[in-house]
């Protein structure tokens, strides 16, 4: 990531799940609101204090995640 600080998990905020730093957004709901098709000029202005940085940092959250999970291919019936 470009920015790790961007992104962080606190036990004392939102029970530790990821946040963009500051606020009690979580990269999920972030995720969240563009697959519901949010531009992202929409979450800026509705949210304040998250920019442009913050929604990419969620990306690259989400793909930092994924990339490091284990598939296990199997064969169905």
């Amino acid at each position: 990531m470009n920015d790790p600080v961007r992104i962080v998990a606190d036990p004392k905020i939102l029970s530790g799940k990821p946040v963009i730093r500051g606020t009690r957004l979580s990269v999920d709901f972030i995720l969240g609101l563009l697959a519901q098709g949010w531009p992202e000029s929409e979450i800026v202005r509705n949210y304040p204090g998250v920019v442009r940085e913050d929604i990419l940092a969620c990306f690259e959250y989400a793909r930092d995640v994924v990339s490091s999970e284990k598939v296990f291919p199997f064969n169905a019936a």
